[in-house]
């Protein structure tokens, strides 16, 4: 590790998203791996779905999680431990700080750090007013409140502002780590095509995001992950579940045989139908 100026430049981050299962923190780590992609890091990824009959939202067992490696050479694996945890409401923050090493980043969501939020999860009193945090770097930032905001000039209603905090996520950790911004910006606007307003309010969002970072004095140190120095080739982004179907469809291919494939249509195995 070393630093310049502002910046300090890291050989690897282990980066986790977690939240609520309808926060977006899949959404939110899939843009941001891809991003890495895309900027050349070398990165693995470890998706943790929550069960598919939802939790209550705010409780243990709804917590969805994301956590992506992205490195400056060649990696094997998703990091056994974040050095970073985004933590979208106290389920999150309690479901993941334990695995979460001394001295780590935790960015947490404050507008959903409520007495009810907190007494769902066995919280006496606000861990980020307790001490219980001290050996942490934390940030308490109100992504639910300021991406509402953001959306005002839209139109969009306060529960699709609330919803684009996600984005708000994604836009404050695309600047920490100098992350491009265009590639995600157009994706947006792809995505929700058909719901320009919908659109337009992730971006802002989004955009929201990544000011904060820039405008914020509680964020003073943005970080930097080089591309990996890796063999000169043609390289693709692939998850489990596509390379699943590639390989089923390259077994019928080579043994000249039907290749039948029985399966339930649920999250995260649907994507292979």
């Amino acid at each position: 590790m070393t630093t310049d100026a502002n910046t300090t430049k890291l050989e690897r981050v282990v980066i986790r998203f977690a939240g609520d299962s309808g926060d977006g923190m899949q959404l939110t780590g899939d843009r941001f791996t891809s991003e890495a992609a895309a900027f050349g890091n070398d990165l693995a990824t470890q998706p943790n779905f929550p069960a598919e009959i939802r939790a209550p939202q705010g409780t243990l067992p709804g917590v969805s999680s994301f956590q992506i490696q992205i490195a400056d050479h060649d990696i094997l694996t998703a990091g056994d431990r974040p050095d970073v945890l985004v933590a979208m409401n106290p389920a999150a923050l309690k479901a993941n700080i334990d695995d979460l090493p001394r001295g780590g980043t935790v960015i947490v969501n404050t507008d959903e750090f409520t007495k009810r939020n907190l007494s769902k999860v066995g919280y006496a009193a606000d861990p980020l007013d307790d001490g219980s945090l001290d050996e942490f770097v934390v940030h308490q930032v109100p992504m639910s409140s300021l991406s509402v905001g953001a959306v005002e000039p839209v139109g969009l209603s306060r529960k699709d502002g609330e919803r684009a905090k996600n984005m708000f996520a994604l836009g404050l950790l695309s600047w920490m780590y100098n992350r491009p911004v265009e590639r995600i910006e157009e994706f947006l606007r792809t995505k929700f095509a058909k719901k320009p307003q919908v659109a337009q309010g992730n971006l802002l969002a989004f955009q929201a995001g990544w000011n904060y970072g820039e405008t914020t004095e509680t964020f003073a140190t943005t970080f930097e992950v080089a591309k990996a120095d890796l063999p000169v080739g043609t390289y693709r982004q692939i998850t489990g579940n596509t390379a699943l179907a590639y390989g089923l469809v390259t077994a019928g291919e080579l043994s000249g045989l039907e290749v039948f494939l029985g399966t339930y249509p649920i999250t995260p195995a649907s994507d292979i139908l």
